[in-house]
């Protein structure tokens, strides 16, 4: 059986080739501002003062930030060199929440 962490980046694969999510630093923030996306990427290896950055702004706005992958993770998981975005599909955005949850309950 493949584990949490897998399902969620073929997920997050699946949302690239679905075209729901929003990439890059500044479209994330500008998407967080305007309540487009209702869970954010960061890397555990990104930049302290973005991780901050990114971390206020999704406290700010109720907007659940995941800092559970490396760059080399999320790069992977969609295809393109971007290790922030953001999920702009309330489906994938309600999926995603419900096997972290699962994941730290085990």
């Amino acid at each position: 059986m493949i584990n949490k962490d897998d399902q969620i980046l073929n997920l997050l694969g699946l949302a690239m080739r679905a075209g729901k999510l929003v990439l890059g630093t500044d479209p994330s923030l500008s998407a967080i501002r305007g309540q487009k996306v209702s869970l954010v990427f960061f890397p555990k290896d990104g930049g302290q003062s973005q991780a901050k950055k990114f971390s206020d702004k999704s406290n700010f706005y109720n907007v659940k930030l995941i800092q559970d992958y490396t760059k080399k993770q999320l790069t992977d998981a969609i295809g393109v060199n971007r290790s922030v975005f953001g999920i702009a599909d309330q489906g994938f955005s309600r999926k995603i929440k419900q096997l972290i949850s699962e994941k730290e309950r085990n």
